[in-house]
C-alpha cells in the first residue's frame, strides 16, 4: 500500500515490483499476490489495462490511519485511558499536529463556536436580558 499511496496514481504490479527490487529481491508473483489480496480486501480497486491491471488506492493513507486509530480507540474497555496513553507516546511535533488538527475540527464545528455556545451564555459584548446593557 505504501507504494500505491506514494505514487497517488494507478500502478501496475510491474511498477511496484521494479520499485521494491531497488531495496530487496522479490518475485513478480509475490507482488501480484499481495496486490490481488489488497483488491480482495477492498483496499485497492483495479481496472484492466491491456494484459495487466492498474491498481488505485480506495482511500488515502491519512484516512486509513484515522480508521485504524478509531477502531483501536473504540474497542478499548477504557477509551479515556487509551487516549491518555496514546498522547503520552507522542513527540512534541505530533502533539503540535494534534493541536492544529483540533483547531481545524473546532473551527468547522458550529457547536464549538463561542458566538453560538448557549451553555456558557452570550458571547462577550452581546447585549442580552440581565447582561451588561441592562
Amino acid at each position: 500500500m505504501t507504494r500505491v499511496w506514494q505514487w497517488n496514481r494507478p500502478v501496475t504490479v510491474r511498477e511496484v515490483l521494479e520499485d521494491l527490487q531497488k531495496e530487496r529481491s522479490i518475485a513478480y508473483t509475490t507482488v501480484m499476490t499481495v496486490m490481488d489480496n489488497l483488491h480482495q480486501k477492498g483496499w485497492v480497486r483495479r481496472e484492466v489495462d491491456g494484459r495487466a491491471y492498474r491498481y488505485t488506492a480506495v482511500s488515502t493513507r491519512a484516512a486509513y490511519s484515522a480508521a485504524l486509530m478509531n477502531e483501536a480507540w473504540s474497542t478499548s474497555d477504557n477509551p479515556a485511558a487509551a487516549l491518555v496513553a496514546f498522547f503520552g507516546m507522542m513527540s512534541a511535533e505530533q502533539r503540535e499536529a494534534l493541536q492544529d488538527a483540533m483547531r481545524v475540527v473546532q473551527r468547522d464545528d458550529p457547536a464549538t463556536d463561542p458566538a453560538t455556545d448557549t451553555a456558557t451564555g452570550p458571547a462577550e459584548g452581546d447585549e442580552s436580558p440581565g447582561g451588561p446593557g441592562r
